[in-house]
């Protein structure tokens, strides 16, 4: 029983899948990978002002990001049918924290813990995206 697990894969619960893709594009630097739009089964790589979707993944250096449409994913999974936001935090483990920092405050992200070096060698701020989800980003101090 030797089952190796590859890789974890957040897929988040937001309000409009457009403008959260917009925002990740926009103000973090990720890269549009798919989308879905509302009410279809087809794949579309082109985001579409004002268009609905239903689905999205993007993505920055090895890290993949889901959204799925509240409507959506509550059809699809009937117990995730709470509030948008969660009691976790996305903590990524980056290279250059303070250039990423300076970056994000340049973008006007909202940062909500400031950059700071732990007790626990790690270098790392926290700032909140466009649909209340805190996000950490993080380097091992040398």
């Amino acid at each position: 029983m030797n089952k190796r697990f590859k890789k974890l894969t957040p897929d988040m619960m937001v309000s409009d899948v457009g403008e959260t893709v917009k925002f990740y594009i926009e103000k973090l630097g990720f890269k549009l990978d798919m989308l879905v739009p509302e009410n279809e089964k087809t794949i579309e790589n082109k985001l579409i002002d004002n268009k609905k979707y239903a689905y999205a993944m993007v993505s920055r250096d090895e890290v993949f990001v889901m959204f799925m449409n509240k409507d959506a994913y509550a059809q699809d999974i009937p117990e995730l049918n709470g509030p948008i936001g969660a009691s976790l935090t996305l903590y990524y483990d980056v290279d250059d924290v303070e250039d990423l920092y300076e970056s994000f405050k340049k973008q006007e992200v909202e940062i909500v813990k400031d950059i700071s070096t732990t007790w626990y060698g790690m270098k790392e701020f926290y700032i909140k995206d466009c649909n209340g989800y805190i996000l950490g980003f993080a380097e091992r101090m040398k």
